[in-house]
């Protein structure tokens, strides 16, 4: 499942609990914490506390077996029309910046040319907290506050990591950063121009 998210853009995911491996569940907190896609339960465990724990770890809908093939549709029509309200509001809130996309809601970054950049969780929580921060120095300890990269320490270099490795992806020399400065003794800061 995880290569088939990497790779395409889908509209809605049905899940089934039982499923070989990792469950329906653990699949589905992990689905909701990295992105915002509708979310369709669809299994055999049909007990209150089972519903219950489907929509509290992160579901949208949960239909349980046996079904009717029509209710079904109406529920994934239902999901697919509030999330495309939902993405039609929030299309808006792309973030812009010396030519590159950022996309909060699907979390995606894009390049100049639009392609697709790859990048890791906690990445992107970091460069979308120096796009919502621009023309600002923020601190190690605000960016972990922000964005739960890692622990604080005094000898944490968890942020160093992250700001480097986002430099490789957006800075045209990452030696010599223009976009994210390091501010010595202060943090770090993001120059770019950001547009929301």
């Amino acid at each position: 499942m995880d290569v088939a998210l990497s790779v395409g853009d889908f509209d809605l995911v049905i899940l089934d609990v039982m499923l070989p491996g990792e469950d329906g569940y653990s699949l589905c907190r992990r689905l909701r914490s990295k992105m915002d896609i509708p979310i369709l339960m669809l299994t055999s465990l049909g007990e209150e506390i089972d519903k219950v724990v489907g929509l509290e770890i992160g579901a949208d809908d949960y239909v349980t077996k046996p079904f009717s093939a029509r209710e079904l549709m109406a529920r994934m029509r239902s999901l697919l029309r509030r999330s495309q309200f939902k993405t039609k509001l929030e299309r808006s809130k792309l973030i812009r910046f010396e030519g590159w996309t950022l996309d909060p809601i699907r979390r995606h970054l894009f390049d100049p040319s639009q392609a697709r950049v790859a990048m890791t969780s906690h990445e992107f929580d970091l460069l979308l907290a120096f796009c919502r921060n621009p023309g600002r120095i923020l601190s190690r300890d605000e960016i972990l506050a922000a964005t739960n990269v890692g622990l604080a320490g005094p000898i944490d270099r968890t942020v160093d990591v992250h700001v480097s490795r986002i430099r490789q992806k957006i800075e045209k020399d990452p030696r010599n950063p223009i976009l994210l400065k390091t501010v010595r003794l202060g943090g770090y800061l993001f120059s770019a121009c950001v547009e929301e």
